[in-house]
């Protein structure tokens, strides 16, 4: 079984909690939908902004006891609300329930950009990492892959070939010369799903992640659906980000 391709520095440490709540944002995206998000602030406006996308059927909601510990690490977050998800967290996806409807996959690019945008509008001299989770973690190699100088790194956690081109995430992923951290679950299918992606990427700098204990997307990081994995998995994606703060490329 695939481990991990770097050595893990810090293992079983996971960073407190910062004190600071999100702040409701709404962003528009190109083709008219508003999507609802939160946004938390670091203690430096320079610090790397992390966008953080969910998985089908969820909301930014996957993200309230991740964001605070990155921002606790010193990092800007926003997590948004796309356009394709649901109530498997609460609060429910309000973007969703603006619109009336969940959208297919591919339509969240549209979000996903937005999120860039407004990233690189609110922290213009801060370097931008997309994270992503299940399907938004296939989708974060196409936004790297069309944004090339706007987009510092990739954080995928299960990706896959979730859509009608079974080859759609690895062509983009050709073109994603960015450092690169995929995170799978502890199950040979996503294993290998994430490998092909891995394989496909360029990157100098690239990491593949497979605990012992994981669970399917970034929930893997939440003590509340993965007890046993959680310290395993914050271990090995905060030392690629420390890894990302030290200059490497």
């Amino acid at each position: 079984m695939i481990r991990s391709l770097i050595l893990i520095a810090g293992m079983g440490l996971v960073p407190t909690l910062a004190p600071a709540g999100p702040l409701a944002t709404t962003i528009v995206t190109d083709d008219g939908v508003s999507v609802f998000a939160d946004s938390y602030r670091a203690a430096s406006i320079d610090a790397p902004v992390i966008l953080l996308f969910h998985q089908a059927g969820s909301s930014k909601s996957e993200y309230a006891p991740i964001a605070p510990k990155l921002v606790a690490l010193g990092y800007n977050v926003l997590a948004i609300d796309q356009r394709s998800g649901g109530d498997l967290y609460t609060p429910t996806n309000a973007t969703v329930q603006h619109l009336g409807h969940s959208a297919a996959y591919v339509d969240v690019l549209h979000d996903m950009e937005a999120a860039l945008a407004w990233a690189h509008r609110t922290y213009p001299q801060a370097p931008v990492y997309a994270w992503g989770s299940s399907y938004s973690a296939s989708l974060v190699f196409e936004l790297a892959a069309r944004h090339p100088h706007d987009i510092a790194a990739v954080i995928a956690f299960s990706p896959g070939e979730y859509f009608t081109d079974k080859r759609y995430v690895r062509t983009a992923a050709k073109r994603v010369r960015v450092p690169v951290f995929l995170d799978s679950a502890s199950d040979p299918e996503e294993e290998r799903g994430a490998r092909a992606i891995f394989d496909a990427t360029p990157a100098r700098v690239k990491v593949l992640f497979v605990p012992h204990t994981g669970i399917h997307g970034s929930s893997t990081l939440r003590s509340d659906r993965n007890a046993a994995g959680e310290s395993e998995n914050w271990a090995a994606v905060t030392a690629f980000l420390a890894r990302l703060g030290s200059g490497t490329r």
